[in-house]
């Protein structure tokens, strides 16, 4: 038995492109591929902020050594 595993973000990318060549959306190629590229966004949002807040501690501890 084969597994056959597809994200969620694959399948709604899938709709979004027949409903597109269909025409029964007319959306943005952006919006169309965005289940595609938009969790990568998020994920790369969310290391800045990450990133940010321990800079931002790092700044403050050495702030309070001297």
């Amino acid at each position: 038995m084969g597994s056959n595993n597809l994200s969620t973000a694959a399948v709604v990318f899938i709709v979004f492109l027949i409903l597109k060549l269909t025409d029964v959306i007319d959306w943005s190629w952006w919006w169309v591929t965005s289940p595609l590229w938009l969790p990568i966004v998020f994920g790369l949002a969310l290391i800045f902020v990450v990133l940010m807040i321990a800079l931002i501690s790092i700044a403050i501890n050495e702030r309070n050594v001297d």
